[in-house]
């Protein structure tokens, strides 16, 4: 059996620019997506926070360093400058696997600079009782 898991995720980004006539994708900063393990060209769901509207693109890095989080294209018309993001990444994981899987969150503040970074690991006592394990480590700002 295989399960679909999150692998990586930025919370709270804020949505810094928007360009409707770009092919299309989000742009953020490829600092936090590496850190959460977000691959370029990878699918990922988005979620704002601030209108409820949901979507699903691909990530294109955008200038390293800089914060940036850009919606293009069709998702742009989804968001306004400001706005705050949850972008998600998942993976299909064998369950025989589950145990070595590791899943990270990145949480931002509203400068969209790291806070927080969580890695998350699943955990089995073999009776068929799953948990959750959270290591986290706090930048500072």
């Amino acid at each position: 059996m295989f399960r679909s898991m999150m692998i990586g995720k930025l919370h709270c980004l804020r949505v810094t620019g928007a360009d409707l006539h770009y092919e299309g994708s989000i742009a953020p900063d490829p600092d936090p997506t590496e850190a959460a393990a977000i691959l370029p060209h990878e699918f990922v769901e988005i979620w704002n926070k601030t209108t409820g509207a949901r979507i699903s693109t691909y990530v294109i890095p955008g200038p390293r360093g800089s914060r940036c989080c850009v919606l293009n294209g069709a998702a742009a018309r989804t968001c306004q400058v400001g706005d705050e993001l949850i972008i998600a990444a998942r993976a299909v994981v064998a369950e025989t696997e589950l145990c070595e899987f590791v899943s990270r969150t990145v949480v931002f503040c509203a400068e969209n600079r790291i806070v927080r970074q969580m890695e998350h690991r699943l955990t089995n006592n073999h009776e068929g009782r799953w948990g959750l394990s959270v290591s986290s480590d706090r930048e500072s700002d």
